[in-house]
C-alpha cells in the first residue's frame, strides 16, 4: 500500500499518507510503531536509517549527508532509496523537511540524544513552512503552533508554550491566560501551564512551540490537520 501511495522523484519524497520520520537519536522501536500506525510511510533522517535497519524496518527513503550512516545500513537498503544532500548549512532534520511532500510528518529520534541536536530540531520546527510536524519524545510531544489552533484537551493537562522568537497572543482554556503577555525566549515564557478544558490559541505570528504530554499526540494531530 505504501508503494502505491508514496514515491520518490528528483531527490524528493511524495506521499498521500502521513510520514513517520526516524532520526538518529536512538528512538525506541515501540515509538516508531506508534507513529507508523498514524503515518504509514517510513522515512529515515541520516543515522535514523541505522535504527531502521537494526529493527528490520525498510524506509522508503533515507535523507541526509550520511555522516552517521554505517556500512551495514548502506548494504541493507537499495541504493536508489538514498537521497544524499552533502551541504552543511542545514541539519539532516531540515534536509528531510524540505524534501518531503505529505499531509503531515511525525518524528521520533530527534530529542533523545544530544542537546545540540534537540535545540536544532526545535529551531527547524518553527522555521518550517510546510505540512504540520510533531516530534514525539520520551514524555512529551512538541510542535510549532500555527497562528490559530484549538485543542480538545481534558482539564488538568500540563500545557507548555515556549517562544522561539518574540510573539504575543490570546488564549482560552488555560489556567494562566496569554492575554496581555509578550512572550520572548529572553523574557516571559509560558511553561508548566494547565488546561481548564478546551484550549484555543490566537497568536500575532508563528514562532512558538507547544509542548504536551505524549498521550495527546492524536488530539494534537487532529487539531493541526483539521
Amino acid at each position: 500500500m505504501i508503494e502505491r501511495q508514496s514515491g520518490m522523484s528528483e531527490g524528493n519524497v511524495q506521499s498521500l499518507q502521513g510520514i513517520t520520520l526516524v532520526g538518529g537519536g536512538d528512538p525506541k522501536l515501540d515509538d516508531i510503531r506508534i507513529l507508523i500506525d498514524l503515518a504509514p510511510t517510513l522515512i529515515a533522517a541520516d543515522g535514523g536509517a541505522n535504527t531502521c535497519a537494526k529493527h528490520g524496518l525498510s524506509p522508503l527513503a533515507a535523507i541526509g549527508d550520511f555522516d552517521s550512516l554505517t556500512s551495514q545500513t548502506r548494504t541493507a537498503l537499495p541504493e536508489t532509496r538514498f537521497i544524499h544532500v552533502p551541504e552543511q548549512d542545514s541539519t539532516d532534520f531540515e534536509k528531510c523537511l524540505t524534501r518531503i511532500s505529505a499531509p503531515f510528518i511525525l518524528g521520533t529520534g530527534f530529542t533523545s540524544s544530544r542537546l545540540d541536536h534537540t535545540f536544532a530540531a526545535m529551531s527547524a520546527l518553527v522555521k518550517h513552512n510546510g505540512p504540520p510536524v510533531i516530534i514525539l519524545g520520551a514524555k512529551d510531544i512538541v510542535f510549532a503552533a500555527p497562528e490559530r489552533i484549538a485543542l480538545d484537551l481534558p482539564a488538568g493537562t500540563r500545557f507548555s508554550l515556549f517562544p522561539m522568537t518574540q510573539v504575543s497572543g490570546r488564549s482560552t482554556g488555560l489556567k494562566w491566560p496569554l492575554d496581555g503577555l509578550n512572550l520572548d525566549p529572553m523574557g516571559t515564557i509560558s511553561t508548566s501551564n494547565e488546561t481548564l478544558g478546551r484550549v484555543t490559541l490566537d497568536f500575532s505570528a508563528t514562532g512558538c512551540l507547544v509542548i504536551l504530554p505524549r498521550e495527546h499526540l492524536t488530539t494534537a494531530l487532529e487539531s493541526l490537520i483539521g
